[in-house]
């Protein structure tokens, strides 16, 4: 019984681990110029719950990348493992 109780928390903490990690997007804002065709992606990167914290999300570093002069829509996506490493990116669309 005692290892049966073993085995079973051994994968529940591993399914928490494995299932803590998640990515969402969220609009961020839009205005009236047309969506486009190009994109831009810009990206930070915290490490212990943003302690250590590198890289450059803007809207104008999106916007730079991609090559957009009329920014139409920005969405950011944020990828998180248990506050250990947190991705930003800042997707920016427009002319």
């Amino acid at each position: 019984m005692n290892k049966t109780r073993k085995i079973l928390l051994a994968n529940l903490l591993g399914c928490i681990i494995l299932c803590s990690a998640c990515t969402t997007t969220r609009p961020f804002a839009i205005s009236s110029n047309p969506i486009g065709t190009k994109v831009g992606r810009a990206s930070s990167q915290a490490y212990l719950g943003g302690l250590l914290i590198g890289g450059d999300a803007s809207i104008q570093a999106a916007a730079k990348q991609g090559g957009i002069n009329h920014v139409a829509t920005v969405d950011v996506e944020t990828f998180n493992f248990l506050y250990l490493f947190i991705k930003r990116t800042t997707v920016v669309t427009g002319e």
